[in-house]
């Protein structure tokens, strides 16, 4: 029996350096994930009431912040908005969830079933799970709706996650998951904010943090093996996820449950130049990384900067 050694293996390469080992990756992830892993139910006091006066999300990234219609509102009218963002926030969560759940059982269907890489992918599957009844049940204790995303990109997203590339599935992925982890990032060290909402955003970045470095190696190893073809429509395809995933991220919906016109409201969430700095500054890490292994290029890069995450 030949033993191949790692001097006998060609080493994948891309713009950022050289692949690291899949099997490797998947296996120090697996560690941290043995780490730190937690049970919301247990970890979270879900029984103990909202404090008055607190946020459920910091105000410099409520979509009207600033906004000559934000200056007009009461703080109370600028709580209760907050509180029905964070309820869009989190169903928008639960939805990017679900989409990437099934790309990943996609993902590992015809891979080594007992590889470090899809024991991995099921242990993310089950974080996700996990997740989406975390915010679930925080919406719940919020008193809100929740807000699903328009029937029709509700529609378009199932059509879009059944032709998805496997590199298209890994980029989408981090689409969902980048920006809200830069939001959620300065909202749990927040004390202005309410203490569960804290909690959750805490659970959520912790576990994210996995979940992007798996997705980030997996998506570089996909651009630089995959055909010519299946690059290009990656490109395109996340430039329209790109463009679906600013137009769902707040549902408008929120508005009108607060007593704003809707219309208005809209209007100057899109004017809005703070708004527009912070869904840039929250999409820059992706987009520069992106960038870095070519997939911000062409039509899908004119898509990204359509959507208003990419300057």
């Amino acid at each position: 029996m030949t033993t191949v050694t790692p001097r006998d293996i060609t080493l994948l390469r891309d713009a950022l350096g050289p692949l690291r080992d899949r099997e490797q990756v998947a296996a120090r992830l697996l560690e941290s994930s043995a780490k730190h892993s937690f049970d919301p139910d247990k970890e979270l006091d879900w029984d103990a009431p909202f404090e008055d006066g607190k946020w459920f999300w910091p105000p410099e990234l409520v979509s009207l912040y600033g906004t000559p219609l934000w200056k007009r509102m009461s703080d109370e009218q600028r709580m209760e908005l907050a509180r029905h963002e964070s309820a869009s926030l989190a169903s928008l969560g639960i939805w990017f969830e679900i989409i990437l759940m099934q790309l990943l059982v996609r993902h590992i269907y015809d891979k080594p079933l007992t590889s470090n890489h899809v024991r991995y992918a099921l242990t993310e599957i089950a974080d996700e799970c996990r997740h989406s009844m975390m915010f679930a049940r925080l919406i719940q204790k919020g008193g809100t709706p929740a807000y699903q995303v328009p029937r029709a990109y509700h529609n378009l997203a199932r059509v879009m996650k059944t032709v998805s590339t496997t590199p298209g599935s890994f980029a989408a992925t981090l689409l969902g998951e980048e920006i809200l982890d830069w939001m959620q990032r300065l909202t749990f060290p927040d004390e202005r904010i309410q203490p569960l909402v804290r909690g959750v955003t805490r659970i959520h970045v912790v576990e994210e943090a996995r979940h992007v470095r798996y997705a980030r190696e997996e998506l570089r190893r996909q651009m630089v093996t995959a055909p010519r073809w299946e690059q290009e429509l990656t490109r395109i395809g996340c430039g329209e996820a790109a463009r679906i995933f600013s137009v769902c991220f707040v549902n408008p919906k929120v508005y009108e449950n607060v007593g704003l016109d809707r219309r208005a409201a809209v209007a100057q969430v899109r004017a809005s130049g703070h708004r527009r700095e912070v869904m840039q500054t929250g999409a820059k890490r992706l987009t520069d990384f992106l960038d870095d292994i070519g997939v911000l290029r062409g039509a899908g890069r004119r898509l990204w900067q359509s959507s208003g995450l990419l300057a």
